[in-house]
């Protein structure tokens, strides 16, 4: 067997030039569920044995997740980093992209300082930036600023001018200039689908400036066992190919229900109280790189251009009392947030995420909108169109699989929706609803790995965007474009 993944020994630095089609083990959805030691080191060699340093630091400090509540911080954690010659535990991670900075996320096992050197891949001209007061263990979070609107940078990360990490990223258009954006899009990698480097390069290759990843990401069915969350985590960071993504992608992230407590929990499920939902909303936050947070939840509006992205949490803010026999989908501070923010903004296209998906027509709206709360969807829906807030899509996720809908209205108007929920390639629901009327495609299978991508040309009322869904071989598996004038309340 041919592997596909080549190393740089000194940190979690890999470098996929080539894509590798075969898989040494193939663990099925139920038993990354489980999640147990066996079946995340079958999970960590899905696709080739990674190199024995990183392999045995991940063993080492996986046994110490498994057995107390240890945190990255532990001693027997360090010192195997150390041992193994890993001077970064996880990271980099690019979040937060706007046209003069992004966010550089990363783990350090060490508490030296890190140069951080970004260089324009035009003018080869570099700047350098400092992480001190490190603990090792210990996220570190830095805002590399004063960057140019839409260029293209490297960077690299140095401990004692040897080079630790690396990575790449195009600064986002300037919000008033007429560019074209590419943001990239989907859910349910499901642990699985994070060791793919053949979806992975595929995506990369796309060269988008952004993705947007709507949950089942990292963490599997792990309830309140914060332990074991720490766990997931870490097999995601020792990942090659996810490395690869998150150090040249600025990713945007929310949960559903496996990365928030269990299969279609939500709320403050029984057997569960409001610090684990504390304790699990901490633990997110820590290690993903995403905006400021905008209240109790997880949720958050940001600009990458001409396009707003407004990142909904629809899973912990969940309440039954509120309306009757619906519960709250949202919860009522995350409504009032999403109505001001809908209404307020003046980006020429806005992407709303859901995790769950906004139409009825698939498992009979399982876990969606209409079977918690059609009344919130109406109140947006409505004030889409009353507010003339122009030029939104609807994006989703959850039910396994590749779908598209057109959300008709009285008004004549209609909304779309886009669901890519196909990255860890798990069979799910019937492609088509039994009543396709109002569907665009639909895709399904157990081989289906595949992304949703939009690319924005903002040229004021001439402005468009393009949805494809892409699979891993990087064949477009469906294309429909968009004149702003049909996004038009």
């Amino acid at each position: 067997m041919r592997y596909c993944i080549i190393i740089v020994f000194t940190a979690l630095t890999f470098v996929l030039p080539t894509i590798c089609w075969g898989q040494k083990h193939k663990v099925t959805l139920k038993e990354a569920h489980v999640g147990n030691a066996d079946i995340d080191t079958k999970l960590l060699d899905s696709y080739g044995r990674l190199p024995d340093n990183i392999r045995q630091f991940y063993l080492t400090a996986r046994a110490q997740f498994a057995k107390e509540n240890a945190e990255f911080t532990n001693d027997a954690i360090i010192a195997a980093a150390q041992k193994y010659n890993l001077q970064l535990m996880g990271g980099p991670m690019l979040g937060n992209l706007q046209a003069t900075s992004v966010s550089l996320w990363l783990r350090a096992a060490t508490n030296n300082d890190l140069r951080i050197v970004v260089k324009n891949r035009s003018n080869k001209k570099e700047k350098s930036y400092w992480l001190m007061g490190i603990e090792a263990g210990k996220v570190q979070r830095i805002t590399l600023d004063g960057l140019t609107p839409n260029t293209a940078y490297t960077y690299r990360i140095e401990l004692e001018k040897k080079k630790v990490g690396e990575g790449g990223f195009t600064t986002a258009p300037a919000i008033d200039t007429e560019a074209s954006i590419r943001i990239t899009f989907g859910s349910c990698f499901h642990k699985i689908g994070l060791h793919n480097p053949n979806l992975i390069q595929t995506i990369l290759k796309r060269k988008p400036q952004a993705m947007l990843l709507l949950g089942d990401i990292a963490v599997d069915d792990r309830e309140n066992k914060i332990n074991m969350h720490r766990a997931d985590y870490l097999l995601r960071d020792v990942s090659g190919a996810w490395e690869q993504l998150a150090a040249n992608v600025p990713l945007y992230t929310s949960w559903d229900d496996h990365d928030y407590f269990n299969n279609d929990l939500s709320g403050i499920p029984s057997r569960f109280t409001k610090a684990d939902v504390q304790a699990l909303r901490e633990i997110w936050q820590n290690n993903w790189n995403n905006p400021e947070y905008k209240g109790k939840g997880i949720y958050f509006n940001t600009r990458i251009g001409s396009v707003e992205v407004f990142m909904l949490d629809t899973r912990s803010c969940r309440r039954v009392e509120e309306r009757g026999e619906y519960g709250s989908y949202l919860g009522k501070e995350q409504m009032e947030w999403l109505k001001a923010a809908l209404k307020e903004s003046t980006a020429t296209f806005k992407i709303i995420s859901s995790g769950t998906m906004w139409s009825d027509d698939i498992s009979n709206g399982k876990d969606s909108w209409g079977t918690w709360d059609t009344a919130a969807r109406e109140e947006i829906f409505r004030l889409i169109e009353t507010e003339k807030v122009n030029g939104v899509l609807l994006i989703s996720g959850d039910r396994h699989g590749a779908r598209g809908f057109q959300i008709p209205r009285s008004s004549e108007f209609k909304l779309y929706e886009f669901e890519a929920a196909s990255l860890g390639g798990v069979k799910g629901p019937p492609a088509m609803a039994q009543d396709a009327t109002n569907q665009l495609f639909g895709h399904y299978g157990k081989d289906l790995k595949a992304f949703g991508e939009f690319t924005f040309e903002t040229k004021g009322e001439s402005s468009t965007v393009i949805f494809r869904l892409i699979n891993e071989k990087g064949e477009i598996m469906e294309e429909h474009s968009f004149t702003y004038s049909q996004l038009l309340p």
